[in-house]
C-alpha cells in the first residue's frame, strides 16, 4: 500500500480479541509523540485509494524506548473503518496519524485535587488506562476512583493490567465495574448517571462528588457523558476550561 500524508506506516503486531465486536491491536513501526490519555488517528485506504481515518485512544502509556501503540477497538457494522480494521491480522499495515490530541491527560488534572474520578464505558477505558500506567507522570490524588460501565460483564477488558496499577497504587486506586444488563458479582447494576443521582456509586466507592475536592473525567458513549455532566452539574460541580478551572472534563470522537 502507498503511504499516506501526515501518516505512519505501521505494522499489526498482535491482537486480541475480547468480545464477538471488541478488540485490542497492539501495532509497531509509528514513532508517536504522544500524552498518556490522548488519542490519535487510525486509517486505511478504501477500494478507490479514499483514505477512510477515525480517532482512537491509546491505551498503553508512552515509553521513550517504544514505538509500540495500543488501541482498543469495537467494531461498528455501520461503520466505515471498524470492521476493517477488525479484519486485520498480525503482520498487515495499518496507518497511524503523526500526531496525538486530547485532554484527559495528568497537566489536566488540578494539583489540588484529593478526589479523581475517572468515568467511562465501553472503549473509553482506554485513555484512563493510559494515564494510570504513566510512570513518569501518575496521579497524585488521595484517592481516584476508576469506572468501567459495560453492557455485559466479557466486555471488561484489561482486568490484569487493572489490578497490576491497584498493587501500585498502594490502596489510593479503586476500581469499580458497573454492567448493565446482566447482574454480576462485584459490578454495581446500572447506569452511571443514574448511580450517581442515587448516591449508590460514591457510596460503593466511599468517594464524594465534591465541588470543593474533586474533578471528574469522562469518555466514552456520548448519551453517557451528556447526561452525567448534566447531574453533576446539578449537584454543584462545574465544567473545566483553561480560563475557567472548575471540575468536569471529557472526550468524546463520535
Amino acid at each position: 500500500m502507498a503511504d499516506i500524508a501526515g501518516f505512519h506506516r505501521a505494522t499489526i503486531q498482535k491482537r486480541t480479541d475480547w468480545t464477538e465486536q471488541l478488540f485490542s491491536l497492539r501495532v509497531i513501526g509509528a514513532p508517536l509523540q504522544f500524552k498518556a490519555g490522548q488519542f490519535t488517528k487510525l486509517a486505511l485506504p478504501d477500494a478507490e485509494g479514499n483514505v477512510i481515518a477515525r480517532a482512537y485512544s491509546l491505551v498503553n502509556a508512552p515509553l521513550t524506548s517504544s514505538d509500540t501503540l495500543e488501541f482498543l477497538i469495537v467494531a461498528d457494522p455501520n461503520g466505515q473503518l471498524s470492521p476493517r480494521l477488525q479484519q486485520l491480522k498480525e503482520g498487515e499495515v495499518i496507518y497511524v496519524a503523526q500526531s496525538a490530541h486530547g485532554d484527559l491527560i495528568f497537566e489536566t488534572i488540578p494539583k489540588q485535587t484529593k478526589n479523581l474520578w475517572l468515568l467511562s464505558t465501553g472503549t473509553g477505558i482506554g485513555p484512563f488506562l493510559s494515564l494510570l500506567d504513566d510512570i513518569s507522570l501518575r496521579p497524585t490524588s488521595d484517592k481516584i476512583v476508576l469506572v468501567h460501565g459495560v453492557r455485559h460483564e466479557r466486555a471488561l477488558v484489561y482486568r490484569y493490567l487493572i489490578e497490576q496499577l491497584q498493587q501500585q497504587y498502594q490502596g489510593r486506586l479503586v476500581y469499580q465495574p458497573i454492567v448493565s444488563r446482566e447482574e454480576v458479582s462485584g459490578a454495581l447494576h446500572g447506569r452511571i448517571n443514574d448511580l450517581i443521582e442515587q448516591g449508590v456509586l460514591s457510596e460503593a466507592c466511599d468517594c464524594e462528588f465534591s465541588a470543593h475536592n474533586s474533578f471528574v473525567m469522562l469518555c466514552g458513549n456520548p448519551a453517557m457523558i451528556k447526561d452525567t455532566t448534566t447531574q453533576l452539574l446539578n449537584m454543584g460541580l462545574t465544567k473545566h476550561r483553561k480560563a475557567e478551572p472548575g471540575n468536569i472534563v471529557f472526550e468524546r470522537y463520535w
